[in-house]
């Protein structure tokens, strides 16, 4: 099969956007730039011509046209001297305006079987009107080397004096390219309407996989609770770091039975001196053992004699009662792996092993953002208001996650108060905002984070209640999750996507879900997956509840958890399991 290379046009001057970064206006949360470069990710190489982009990989070549922004044609000259110093140079080249935000690998897969099929010199797109996109097409390599060499200058030529006479034209979706701020607008609301809610499941992996993550950073071990380790925990010392008694008992040398010495031997007092053959001394648990000893006998296996020797008893088990250095870690050992979270558990076994100091990411700070003239958190209720019942709480439910609440802070519905909160999410790694996720008049996160340029990793869970939930990181970093304004729905997704989102930030190990058998799914399930109070069974498993009252939380009292019923479930059917923090 023919080898196919690529040419992307990432420059100009974008005179009718104000002279903006075009292709890295994010649309349905990806860059223009990242669209185009998605659809010919299968082509041998690719060459990005415009101005130097650092974050692209290395693999994706990059030229600039001169003069910059010297138009397509100069562009496009720019990318085929790049193409040209390549070995196996390819028959067929892409040619791709970085300005359609729904171009897609399949129809440059659709422009590249017509190109084989019809020998044409070069195919292109026709809009839904029909007209030629002359920046999106395939072109035979040699007719398009031969259409620059004939052109006396290749500076600021329209596209038309480039296209030879034998060229072919495929009718295609998603070629309407974005030349002015309205183009972006109404593409972006299009982005929003056509995107497909996510299973949960897969928003979980989504944000795993795609969140960036925080910076490590050193820090003593006591104070990096609710952190996860950046780097694995390696022993300093040995475990023990001597060897020691490990019960209260007799230290001995030799077979026995032994003469007594009158010494002692204390945990942390002085080591007694060593024992020669036939001697034992009395031995504290933790106490270093003298040099000689053999084992340790402890005290209800021996006996004394009259005459002060020390006899083991008959019958009694032969143990030896030392703990040797490093039995349990030698200095160096790996003792938790990178993504371990810091518990109590980790900050004593870096204690033992005599670690002050780890490397870490988090913890994660969040800011909570409660949405809506009528949500009132304190004061009396006026008319049309009603009482935040879940900003209170969510503090003590992000602190169960390992999460750290910066601040709690109440937005008005107005029209730039999504673009103040963006643009001031400097100190916080999370943004949890609880309203204004849906569909009508005041719901403006989803805009907001369109002209922020964030980049959209759910657009809607398929899940009831929670379906309008958004998940999205901003490109200064800080990721925002777009609860439901309905109580139950904003804590119910809450609990159910905060362990995948702090697993992405910080690199944590996957958390392991609880399964078990839900005996009234039946009762619950519908089309769609559903996320519902349960109660522990002593026999094992859960029992959901079929009804459900979602404007308050009085449906968590005296329930353990919540549990995920899939959709059309039957009784018994395994169901995750999620606890309720006391």
């Amino acid at each position: 099969m023919t080898t196919v290379d690529a040419i992307v046009l990432a420059g100009g001057r974008a005179s009718r956007m104000g002279g903006v970064d075009k292709p890295a206006i994010v649309v349905g949360g990806q860059s223009m730039l990242d669209a185009a470069l998605s659809a010919v990710a299968a082509c041998a190489r690719t060459v990005v011509v415009g101005p130097h982009r650092p974050e692209l990989p290395p693999e994706i070549l990059q030229a600039q046209e001169i003069p910059a922004g010297g138009g397509p044609v100069a562009a496009i000259a720019s990318g085929m001297g790049v193409l040209a110093d390549c070995d196996f140079p390819a028959g067929l080249i892409v040619v791709l305006a970085a300005d359609m935000p729904f171009l897609t690998a399949a129809a440059v897969d659709e422009l590249l079987s017509h190109a084989r099929e019809s020998g044409s010199d070069a195919v292109f797109a026709a809009d839904g009107s029909g007209r030629p996109q002359y920046l999106v097409g395939v072109w035979r390599r040699a007719a398009l080397c031969e259409a620059l060499n004939n052109l006396e200058s290749l500076v600021n030529r329209p596209m038309k004096a480039l296209v030879p006479v034998d060229t072919a034209t495929v009718r295609l979706d998603g070629v309407a390219d974005c030349d002015t701020p309205d183009d972006i607008r109404h593409a972006r609301a299009a982005a929003a309407r056509a995107a497909a809610p996510l299973d949960l499941d897969e928003a979980r992996e989504l944000v795993r996989r795609t969140i960036s993550r925080l910076p490590s950073r050193r820090t003593a071990v006591r104070s990096a609770r609710g952190a996860v380790l950046a780097e694995p925990l390696r022993a300093a010392e040995a475990l023990p770091r001597f060897d020691v008694s490990a019960m209260d008992g007799y230290a001995v040398s030799g077979d026995g039975p032994w003469q007594l010495r009158r010494d002692i031997g204390f945990a942390g007092g002085q080591r007694p001196v060593g024992l020669l053959a036939g001697e034992a001394v009395r031995i504290a648990t933790g106490a270093h053992v003298p040099d000689g000893t053999t084992t340790v006998v402890r005290d209800e296996f021996v006996e004394i004699a009259a005459d002060g020797a020390l006899h083991r008893l008959p019958d009694s088990p032969i143990r030896d009662d030392v703990r040797r250095r490093g039995e349990d870690w030698q200095p160096g050992a790996e003792l938790a792996p990178a993504g371990t979270p810091v518990t109590p558990a980790l900050v004593s076994v870096a204690a033992s092993a005599e670690v002050g100091t780890v490397a870490v990411r988090g913890p994660v700070r969040a800011r909570i953002v409660m949405t809506g003239d009528e949500i009132r958190s304190e004061g009396p209720l006026y008319t049309g208001q009603t009482r935040d019942s879940i900003g209170p709480v969510l503090p003590d439910l992000l602190g169960w996650y390992g999460v750290v609440t910066v601040d709690r802070v109440h937005l008005r519905d107005t029209a730039n108060a999504f673009d103040e909160v963006l643009a001031a999410a400097t100190d916080c790694d999370l943004l949890v905002i609880v309203g204004a996720t849906g569909g009508g008049a005041a719901d403006q996160l989803r805009a907001a984070l369109d002209r922020a340029e964030a980049r959209m990793l759910v657009h809607r869970l398929r899940l009831r209640p929670g379906g309008s939930t958004a998940v999205a990181q901003l490109s200064s970093g800080p990721v925002v999750l777009g609860l439901p304004g309905n109580p139950y729905a904003a804590v119910g997704t809450l609990l159910a996507l905060l362990p995948a989102l702090r697993e992405g930030l910080t690199g944590a190990a996957r958390s392991r879900p609880l399964r078990g058998p839900l005996d009234n799914a039946s009762d619950i399930a519908g089309p769609v997956a559903r996320i519902v109070p349960a109660r522990a069974l002593p026999e094992g498993g859960w029992h959901g509840d079929a009804a459900l009252r979602t404007a308050h939380l009085a449906g968590l009292l005296d329930r353990d958890g919540l549990v995920i019923v899939p959709a059309d479930a039957a009784d018994g059917t395994t169901v995750e399991f999620i606890p309720l923090p006391n």
